[in-house]
């Protein structure tokens, strides 16, 4: 189905319980066209999140839960035992689709254990747990962007320039982004950022999707080419990188969009500060280093054919096509995330994080 209102109006991802649906905006076919699909089967859901069709590690964990909880719903049967062979079967199934983003794992491992923890009742009453599991998976990454937003805007002021790359924005979260959040709460008070958008080859999510919906939304946005960003900042026109990340080691090592730690690099050659926006969801504390993150590697045909009209490079030449790089932790200011901001030593701040969020919950729950 095609729609034409503005793209900031639209859920990145959203739960159709009428349909038993997983609802998204297909984001290969932006921005020419704004396409809403309802995913039902466990295929249609994991090529979805393999093809880029809903990306973003906070977006994908959120279409994750909900498939999941969609094709749980399906399985036939009043066994508990015969109910967790499937669930696991297509769990299982559905966190091959990307394995360096760690927002998919984890939804998925959130989702599983609402089922391990719930033996004793009922395969309906556990369906319906995995419902209201989703959907606050979903609430819960609204307040976390809105939150690292607040945080982010901490550390810039009214008119500074800000460069950010890739698409960590409303179309990679459920609701305004990780990287973006300040600068969509900035245009909310009149800070006027000056924002410049890297077009972030070879799929173009900085032209196609953060150009777009920053443009969208009224936000004063410059699109450049990936070897323009060290112009820019040379010029002075930058203040502060903010970018996302699909996972944090322990270090504080992070693995992004590929030619992110380019940027970084650059950064500190121009002594601009480069600001990692990370839900705790992205932060791997298993993960000692950015050298234990597995990166994914993506078609060739991505580098030499996608969005040409005819192919631009010659028959049989190799490709190198990783999707993700690490940028490592001595290029990074601070790392972002809904519990305050971690400074190097990453090792004990990071840490520190999570003893907040621990000692959060745990108020909660009084």
């Amino acid at each position: 189905m095609s729609e034409t209102k503005n793209i900031m109006e639209y859920e990145t991802v959203e739960l159709d319980e009428q349909e038993k649906a997983v609802v998204i905006i297909d984001q290969t076919k932006l921005p020419g066209r704004t396409e809403i699909i309802r995913l039902k089967s466990a295929q249609e859901i994991w090529n979805a999140i393999y093809l880029l069709q809903v990306r973003g590690a906070p977006a994908i964990g959120v279409a994750a839960a909900f498939g999941i909880y969609v094709l749980a719903d399906a399985v036939e049967t009043d066994d508990y035992d015969a109910f967790l062979t499937e669930f696991t079967k297509q769990k299982e199934y559905l966190d091959s689709a990307r394995p360096t983003a760690v927002n998919l794992s984890w939804a998925l491992g959130r989702m599983e254990n609402v089922v391990l923890e719930n033996r004793g009742k009922s395969v309906a009453e556990i369906k319906e747990l995995l419902k209201k599991e989703s959907i606050g998976i979903k609430e819960e990454d609204i307040w976390v962007c809105r939150t690292i937003g607040e945080y982010g805007l901490s550390l810039v002021k009214p008119g500074d320039g800000i460069l950010t790359h890739c698409n960590a924005g409303q179309l990679a979260t459920s609701k305004y982004g990780t990287a973006t959040a300040p600068i969509y709460l900035g245009q909310e008070r009149g800070y006027h950022f000056r924002v410049f958008a890297d077009e972030t080859r070879p799929l173009l999510q900085g032209a196609r999707l953060t150009s777009y919906e920053l443009h969208s939304a009224g936000v004063d946005v410059t699109l450049i080419c990936d070897n323009m960003s060290a112009t820019v900042m040379k010029n002075g026109w930058v203040n502060a990188v903010f970018v996302g990340c699909d996972r944090v080691a322990a270090n504080g090592d992070t693995a992004n969009k590929i030619g992110t730690s380019v940027v970084a690099t650059v950064a500190k050659r121009y002594n601009v500060p480069v600001y990692i926006c990370a839900p705790t969801s992205t932060i791997d504390m298993n993960t000692a280093t950015g050298a234990d993150i597995h990166i994914e590697q993506r078609p060739a045909e991505e580098v030499t054919e996608m969005w040409y009209k005819e192919r631009m490079a010659p028959e049989g030449v190799k490709v190198f096509n990783p999707a993700f790089d690490v940028t490592d932790n001595d290029l990074i200011a601070g790392i972002v995330t809904e519990y305050g901001i971690a400074r190097a030593p990453y090792t004990e701040s990071l840490q520190e994080i999570f003893r907040k969020k621990e000692a959060a919950k745990a108020a909660k729950q009084k």
